[in-house]
């Protein structure tokens, strides 16, 4: 397996398909690399190397019982990015990758990136305080503690139908998505899933996205019952210099699947566009 060794010992599994142009994917809670291969089939197809790798404790990776808070997830991304060699790349996360995409901004610039995409991303903070009323009361994180403690593999399937929005009387999805989001949610460690949820809800990245010095684009669906636009998309690009918005109607949390062909269009023209 292709792996990357951080200063803490932590061994950091990524996939490497393609050739040209590089664009560097991180996934979302609680899920793997495998969560995008079907805009790294795409990209890889139109002339760019994708990477994806699974973040700490999640998929492949090690499940330390340290480093699973932002700023090393950060550092994690930092280390494949200087292990591989890599410049002039597209950053494109989605959720919890948009967050540790966003704070790896904030602590090593954007020396070797040219381009960001957040998806569905966490950013700027996504629990409720008195500066952030659009956010969720911390009582919603709470519950999924819970839940993942109680009985974690019944929670990953209930989780899926609105991730996918498949309680929508419309709904598409298929069943076999949802059963490959519970696969990739079962292959992370339960101590790494639950402190990643702090993670991902507790952390302000304010301060780092107005340190966004690049092109960006920001994609999320309307109809996101995981990370309301309000508190996410809408606010970001307040404070992302020039950011694009770009708003799928009726769109849910897991754009990757229920949107890919659109995504996928999407992330080519912005990847072409922002070359020239």
């Amino acid at each position: 397996m292709n792996i990357i060794l951080t200063e803490d010992g932590t061994n950091i599994y990524y996939k490497d398909w393609g050739q040209g142009p590089t664009v560097v994917f991180s996934h979302g809670w609680p899920l793997t690399a495998d969560a995008w291969e079907k805009q790294m089939v795409y990209l890889a197809a139109n002339g760019y190397r994708c990477i994806a790798y699974d973040r700490r404790g999640h998929g492949r990776s090690s499940q330390p019982s340290i480093g699973n808070d932002m700023d090393t997830y950060a550092d994690d991304l930092a280390a494949l990015i200087e292990n591989l060699e890599l410049s002039d790349i597209a950053l494109v996360g989605h959720s919890t990758g948009g967050g540790e995409i966003t704070r790896y901004i904030g602590r090593h610039g954007c020396q070797r990136v040219k381009r960001v995409v957040l998806i569905g991303s966490v950013t700027p903070l996504m629990l409720k305080t008195d500066d952030t009323p659009v956010g969720l009361p911390i009582s919603v994180f709470d519950d999924i503690r819970s839940g993942v403690s109680a009985d974690r593999s019944q929670f990953y399937k209930n989780l899926a139908s609105p991730f996918y929005g498949a309680n929508r009387p419309d709904a598409t999805i298929s069943e076999g998505v949802r059963e490959a989001f519970w696969l990739q949610g079962m292959q992370g460690g339960l101590l790494n899933q639950l402190e990643c949820i702090k993670a991902f809800s507790e952390t302000d990245f304010s301060d780092d996205l107005k340190k966004f010095e690049i092109p960006t684009l920001v994609i999320h669906g309307d109809d996101d019952q995981i990370v309301p636009i309000a508190a996410s998309a809408l606010a970001a690009t307040t404070l992302i210099k020039n950011a694009i918005l770009k708003i799928y109607p009726g769109g849910s949390h897991g754009l990757t699947d229920t949107h890919k062909d659109q995504l996928n269009s999407d992330l080519l023209a912005f990847l072409k566009t922002s070359a020239e």
